[in-house]
């Protein structure tokens, strides 16, 4: 369990500052990119997103999965590293060559308009970057050392940040933008593979493998993970490719937006989601079938706890927030936003569960619930965007979020664990619902709203957090797990906070 926490403090921590250099850089590109382009850089990322799922093909997760197996036959660490290594220079060099086959035959710029041919050969050279940038992070997170892998993803955002911003500002577009990601990840992938070995020998890349190395069921594993990996990425996707092909990319661009912002509700589950799937693989590869329970319920009900917060705060000051970090054409994103919010939050909830019964390797289970979702979401998307637009993109793009909680709940059930076993729905209820009276009412007091902005979040979370443990939403006793890794002086500030209020 100590690991666990260990890893999931520094994948957390890492969240927490990639995304305050993500809420800077955000409002600084759209502004130098416009509306337009700015659509066009999100309908880029998707494609992107999607081509790196396939030419992934699940290797992440699998590197991070078998090497924490560490299982006894000799050398293991180092053969699954090397087998998923070779696995994934051949995917992303044929994935790197169908975008420059795409670009130099003239059909990107004949299907989506002028410099999309420069556009789709960077995209090229940023798909093999990535690729191997996956590798070295996920053998570094299987072995344990997220402290050391994560401390490159808030270099990354932060090399972007600087390389792209300034590419942008000197005139470059969006050419700069993927420019500054194509440095960026470089320089990250560099550093990381230095890291990486000096734990696995570098010979081991180059070695042959043991006939007895089960390829076939890593390649089983991977070849599941692509099509789980692939219907979670089309939750995030349809509704972009949807709205860049029927109403173009000015209203693509003020719902990416709404995106953006929404999906800060995901940064706590994301961490969750990452450390869980090799965590839990370690404890169900020694059949510790309770305590995974144990685990996914505690988990399952501090993220409720805390995502829920979020969501309030953000519905109450999303008209204060929005005009202020976009600029004032980005209203048409409000009512987009608020739509999205109650499927974000179950998506959300969703994740972490994703993650564990991921871990056990049962992939069937997971794909026909994604896959359900997944239809869904399509199915309601291409209904609704031709008539509602933006609005109809959100309503069903909530819908199929949603679906990912109900269906994947049922999915862990069937994999031997169950999720909401001490979620304690009524206490969570209540609290929210009080919580929800003091900042809905604080914010509408409020006329100014960037004195909103600064008075509100810190009300609302003491407020909340004084219920939550009043309530005995979650003890004082499991805060002992986060207060234990403090600072002497902060923990103990801390705990005795923590009794006075309980």
């Amino acid at each position: 369990m100590s690991n666990i926490i260990r890893g999931f403090i520094s994948i957390f921590g890492s969240k927490m500052a990639t995304l305050a250099i993500g809420l800077l850089i955000t409002p600084i590109l759209v502004r130098l990119l416009g509306s337009s382009q700015y659509g066009d850089y999100a309908f880029l990322l998707s494609i992107l997103s999607i081509t790196m799922i396939l030419a992934n093909a699940g290797i992440f997760d699998g590197t991070r999965k078998y090497i924490a197996e560490n299982r006894s036959e000799s050398n293991w660490t180092e053969h699954v590293f090397a087998f998923y290594l070779r696995t994934a220079f051949v995917l992303a060099v044929s994935a790197a060559l169908v975008y420059t086959v795409f670009s130099f035959s003239g059909l990107s710029d004949r299907f989506f308009g002028d410099d999309f041919e420069t556009y789709f050969y960077l995209l090229g050279i940023l798909i093999i970057l990535r690729q191997a940038n996956s590798v070295a992070r996920g053998g570094l997170m299987g072995l344990g050392f997220e402290d050391r892998s994560e401390p490159l993803s808030i270099l990354k955002k932060a090399l972007f940040g600087v390389i792209g911003l300034s590419l942008v500002y000197i005139g470059y577009g969006l050419v700069g933008v993927l420019v500054g990601q194509i440095i960026a990840t470089l320089i990250v992938s560099i550093l990381a593979y230095g890291i990486l070995f000096r734990q696995i020998s570098f010979r081991s890349v180059f070695a042959r493998l043991p006939s007895e190395f089960p390829k076939k069921e890593l390649l089983s594993f991977n070849s599941l993970s692509v099509v789980l990996i692939l219907l979670t990425a089309s939750l995030y996707h349809v509704d972009i490719l949807f709205l860049r092909v029927l109403t173009g990319d000015q209203a693509t661009g003020y719902y990416k937006a709404a995106l953006v912002v929404a999906e800060f509700l995901w940064f706590v589950p994301n961490a969750l989601q990452t450390v869980l799937l090799h965590s839990s693989s370690e404890l169900w590869s020694n059949d510790r079938t309770e305590q995974i329970t144990e685990l996914a319920s505690k988990t399952t009900r501090y993220n409720l706890s805390l995502v829920l917060l979020f969501a309030i705060g953000l519905a109450a000051l999303v008209r204060d927030f929005v005009p202020l970090y976009f600029g004032p054409g980005f209203d048409a994103a409000v009512l987009p936003l608020l739509l999205l919010l109650p499927g974000v939050l179950g998506f959300a909830l969703a994740r972490p569960i994703f993650a564990i019964g991921q871990g056990k390797g049962q992939l069937r289970v997971l794909i026909l619930a994604t896959g359900t979702a997944s239809v869904i979401n399509l199915c309601l998307n291409a209904l609704l965007i031709p008539t509602y637009g933006t609005r109809g993109a959100a309503v069903a793009t909530s819908i199929g979020y949603g679906s990912m909680l109900v269906l994947h709940v049922i999915a862990a059930r069937r994999v031997g664990f169950n999720p909401i076993d001490d979620l304690r729905l009524t206490r969570i209820t209540v609290v929210a619902l009080l919580a929800a009276g003091v900042v809905f009412g604080l914010s509408s007091a409020i006329d100014s709203s960037i004195a909103s902005l600064i008075v509100v979040p810190p009300v609302g979370f003491v407020v909340y957090a004084v219920l939550t443990l009043r309530l005995s939403v979650i003890s004082p006793e499991e805060t002992e797990v986060i207060t234990q890794r403090l600072p002497s002086p902060i923990r103990e500030y801390s705990e005795s906070v923590i009794r006075f209020v309980a």
